[in-house]
């Protein structure tokens, strides 16, 4: 076993992987040591960033791999910006990027739209084939939509009247 310097052993789980026998894969694996060398090693040339590239504040510098085929744009854009404000523990990070997601795919839809291309939404969402193995499924979808849509008509207009 290798020895656990003097100034680090009151850290609770400091050098617990010193030991190759205290490891889940032992007696199976091949031990060579390898596993301990592998911190040494040079880091290849990051990935250029062409692209905004949004970074976490806990994390703020570039990861090794990371995806500039999206970049954030419109109002998903600045609602991503405003989540990579807080960090990522916190509601506030994970609840506007799901919301993001969201209103992503109606952008995208309308570019779709702009450009001349009018999607087949029940084919893209898989609607026939869903139909076909769950019609229950499908409808009681559709009639929970039409009564979330009924119900907010209903209180917009009540509300119109007040």
């Amino acid at each position: 076993m290798e020895t656990i310097p003097e100034d680090y052993k009151d850290i609770k789980g400091w050098g617990i992987d010193a030991d190759p026998k205290n490891e889940p894969t032992y007696p199976m694996k091949n031990y060579t040591g390898d596993d301990h060398k592998r911190i040494h090693w040079n880091r290849p040339p990051l990935q250029a960033e062409t692209v905004e590239i949004l970074k976490s504040n806990e994390r703020p510098n570039l990861t090794a791999v990371l995806g500039t085929s999206v970049p954030p744009s419109g109002l998903s854009g600045k609602i991503r910006r405003y989540a990579f404000k807080f960090s990522e523990s916190a509601y506030g990070h994970w609840l506007p990027l799901l919301l993001a997601d969201r209103i992503n795919v109606v952008e995208g839809l309308i570019e779709d739209i702009k450009q001349g291309h009018f999607p087949n939404i029940i084919a893209e969402k898989g609607w026939k084939a869903e139909m076909k193995h769950d019609p229950k499924g499908v409808l009681t979808k559709i009639a929970v939509g039409a009564a979330v849509v009924a119900v907010t008509l209903s209180l917009l207009k009540k509300k119109k009247r007040k």
